[in-house]
């Protein structure tokens, strides 16, 4: 398998969010959701803005794209008002074991039939019972 080395980066960036939903519940509850949201995004677009100092400019690629890939920008915002409104709540644990339910089961969606552009890779038991033993991590962790 040539890409291994993504496993460890995922594994990573998972382990990065739980860290976002810890700082952005008690951060929302101070501030409030939107702005500690606009905030979190505030700082995460310099960087994206500095890396774009070293980089070849491809602006006018995106606007020439199907108008519906850039929906990305309106769902990351609801997923972080998501996680700074549910982490205080119901805790960091519990709000990533629900995300990942809906991100798991939203992904087969999309891989068995091949949505957005992805490659079909049809649903399995196996994969059937990721999803529920993701769900029972969900019941055992509240």
């Amino acid at each position: 398998m040539k890409q291994l080395w993504i496993f460890p980066l995922v594994v990573l960036a998972g382990m990065g969010l739980s860290v976002e939903a810890g700082l952005l519940g008690p951060l929302g509850e101070e501030i409030g959701h939107f702005w500690a949201t606009l905030g979190i995004f505030a700082i995460g677009s310099l960087l994206l803005t500095f890396g774009l100092i070293f980089s070849r400019p491809k602006l006018s690629l995106m606007f020439k794209q199907p108008r519906w890939q850039l929906i990305g920008g309106i769902l990351g915002p609801i997923y972080v008002v998501a996680l700074t409104i549910a982490t205080p709540h119901i805790g960091v644990g519990l709000t990533m074991v629900g995300i990942l339910f809906g991100q798991v089961a939203t992904s087969l969606i999309i891989d068995h039939w091949g949505l957005l552009g992805s490659h079909k890779r049809a649903v399995d038991k196996y994969r059937i019972g990721a999803l529920v033993a993701i769900l029972a991590a969900l019941w055992l962790i509240q």
